[in-house]
C-alpha cells in the first residue's frame, strides 16, 4: 500500500525582522528546513510532484514518497526554498494567492514563472484567501476560476491542483472543484494519506516549533503525538464552527 506524507510549509524565516511575511507558527526557520529535507534524502523519500505520488510502483518509480508543499506565495519561497530543493534534485508544490502576487513579501509573477520552469508544480491557493465555505457559490466559483486563469496566464501550463485556503471546505467546496476540472485536491485535516479517493488530501503541518524528531514521527505517522494532531484539529473544529471563522481568526491573533 502507498502511504503518501503531504507536508504543508509556508514561509521560511530566521526571525520576525525578515523581509518577508513571518508568522510565530509557520514560519520555519531556513536551517531547520534544510535539516528536514536531508532527513528525508537520508531515510529514503523521493520528494515528487502530486502527478506522481500515487502512480503504481513500477520499475524507475520511487519508492518511499513525499510531496513536500508551500501555501500563500510568500517570496521565501523562491528565495529560499527552491534553491535548496533544486541543490537536493527535489521537488515541491506551491499554492499560491494569486490576488497576493506582487504584493511586498510576496512572489511576484515573474517569480511564479520561475517556479514553474524550475520544475515545481503550481496550484491555486484562492484568488483573495478567503475561506472558501463562507463564500456563496458565485463568489466560490470565481475564487477557483478566476484563480487558475492568472496562474495558467503566468506559467503558460494547465492548474489542475488546489490547496483550501485555511483548511476550509468540504464537500461543496470539493464538488465545484472537480467539476471545474481540479484534479488534486488539498485540506489541512492532519494524516498520512494511504491512496487518492478524489476527496481532500490529508496534510501534515511543519510549524516552527518542529524539532526533527517530531519532524521524523509526523512524516512515518508513528507514535502517539501525530494522533494527538488530529484530536488538536478536531477540536479547534468545534471551535470554528462556535465562533465562526471570522470569530476564530480574530481569537487566534489576539493569542499569538
Amino acid at each position: 500500500m502507498t502511504m503518501v506524507p503531504v507536508l504543508m510549509y509556508h514561509g521560511l524565516h530566521d526571525s520576525p525582522r525578515s523581509a518577508w511575511r513571518f508568522d510565530p507558527v509557520y514560519s520555519v526557520t531556513p536551517a531547520a528546513f534544510a535539516r528536514q529535507l536531508d532527513w528525508l534524502d537520508a531515510n529514503g523519500y523521493t520528494a515528487v510532484r502530486l502527478e506522481q505520488a500515487f502512480d503504481d510502483a513500477g520499475p524507475g518509480s520511487p519508492g518511499r514518497r513525499v510531496v513536500i508543499s508551500f501555501d500563500d506565495g510568500d517570496v521565501s519561497n523562491i528565495e529560499v526554498a527552491l534553491p535548496m530543493l533544486r541543490e537536493r534534485g527535489m521537488h515541491a508544490e506551491f499554492f499560491i494567492t494569486t490576488g497576493f502576487i506582487d504584493q511586498p513579501g510576496m512572489l511576484s509573477a515573474a517569480d511564479v514563472r520561475a517556479l514553474a520552469e524550475a520544475g515545481m508544480g503550481i496550484g491555486s491557493h484562492g484568488t483573495t484567501h478567503a475561506f472558501l465555505e463562507d463564500l456563496d457559490e458565485p463568489r466560490l466559483l470565481a475564487e477557483l476560476q478566476d484563480s487558475r486563469q492568472r496562474l495558467e496566464s503566468i506559467t503558460a501550463r494547465p492548474v489542475s491542483a488546489l490547496a483550501l485556503p485555511g483548511g476550509r471546505g468540504g464537500d461543496r467546496e470539493r464538488r465545484l472543484a472537480l467539476a471545474l476540472g481540479y484534479r488534486h485536491l488539498l485540506g489541512s485535516v492532519p494524516g498520512i494519506n494511504r491512496k487518492r479517493e478524489g476527496g481532500w488530501l490529508e496534510r501534515i503541518a511543519v510549524t516552527r516549533d518542529l524539532d526533527l524528531t517530531g519532524f521524523s514521527r509526523r512524516v512515518a505517522w508513528r507514535g502517539m503525538r501525530p494522533r494527538l494532531l488530529q484530536v488538536r484539529h478536531q477540536a479547534l473544529g468545534v471551535t470554528k464552527r462556535v465562533l465562526g471563522n471570522a470569530g476564530y481568526e480574530r481569537l487566534r491573533e489576539r493569542l499569538l
